[in-house]
């Protein structure tokens, strides 16, 4: 993993990402202030299948953007042991608090280790996850020299930008959040 050099003088940021849609609508407003590397550590995204089905779309959508992409590792047996004290509660549960958490610190860690100055995550997009929980997280992990973007990024109509921009794309859009739980809870 090597960040890219600073070619301008906006401030460097790591993104996390679970899916391309959801890092459509975020990257149209965030790339005007910021240079833009995303990073796709998504653990929990059950099947592999689904897993590689939604990286691949990633890396098409940066493609056409022009967006650094950095690769975590798959780690679904981390992600179960992480949260094998969660596993029976639902989404939106404390499951997802923790889902969150293993994900941002991941973000952190790379973001660090590769001398960002900020990192952030597309997780808010979702009008089903807690934006709350997720800058809690962020601003527990941030130190100064790499601060965490605080952001409710479904507000300002960025779901309904999110699907717009899917479209004009051709993203694939998944049926469901990612993790096992959510899979099963799915109708098939």
């Amino acid at each position: 993993m090597k960040k890219e050099q600073k070619t301008s003088s906006k401030n460097s940021l790591l993104l996390h990402s679970c899916c391309a849609p959801c890092s459509s609508a975020v990257i149209e407003r965030l790339l005007p202030d910021y240079q833009i590397t995303i990073f796709y550590y998504n653990p929990n995204i059950f099947p592999e299948e689904e897993y590689l089905l939604r990286k691949k779309n990633q890396q098409k959508l940066l493609d056409i953007l022009q967006i650094p992409f950095i690769e975590g590792n798959y780690e679904p047996t981390l992600y179960e042991e992480y949260m094998k004290d969660f596993k029976n509660q639902k989404e939106g549960s404390v499951r997802c608090y923790n889902c969150y958490k293993l994900r941002l610190e991941k973000t952190f860690e790379t973001a660090k280790k590769l001398s960002f100055e900020n990192f952030t995550t597309t997780l808010s997009i979702s009008p089903r996850k807690n934006a709350i929980w997720i800058n809690e997280i962020g601003t527990s992990l941030q130190d100064n020299d790499c601060k965490f973007l605080v952001a409710d990024f479904k507000k300002k109509d960025g779901y309904k930008r999110s699907i717009e921009l899917s479209k004009k794309y051709d993203l694939y859009r998944q049926t469901y959040c990612g993790c096992k739980t959510s899979y099963d809870d799915k109708e098939h």
